[in-house]
């Protein structure tokens, strides 16, 4: 799960919380959101924590944390 998807659970969870002044039966409206909510929350934290591991869109770094450029004289 990345931050976006994280974000985007937050978000529902407390317009789900918040503003949402409806009863359904058999659903806690209110239940879900707090879900949403805590589900977010950790998946934006466990994303900021491996946030260092994850090499970005040029792939993983090798560890000494740059890359090896080789160039041939002609």
């Amino acid at each position: 799960m990345g931050m976006g998807v994280s974000l985007l659970l937050v978000a529902a969870g407390a317009i789900l919380v918040w503003a949402v002044n409806a009863t359904v039966s058999g659903i806690e409206i209110h239940t879900i959101g707090w879900i949403l909510l805590a589900v977010g929350a950790i998946g934006a934290l466990l994303s900021l924590i491996f946030w260092s591991s994850w090499g970005g869109f040029g792939g993983p770094a090798d560890g000494r944390g740059r890359r090896t450029v080789v160039r041939e004289d002609y």
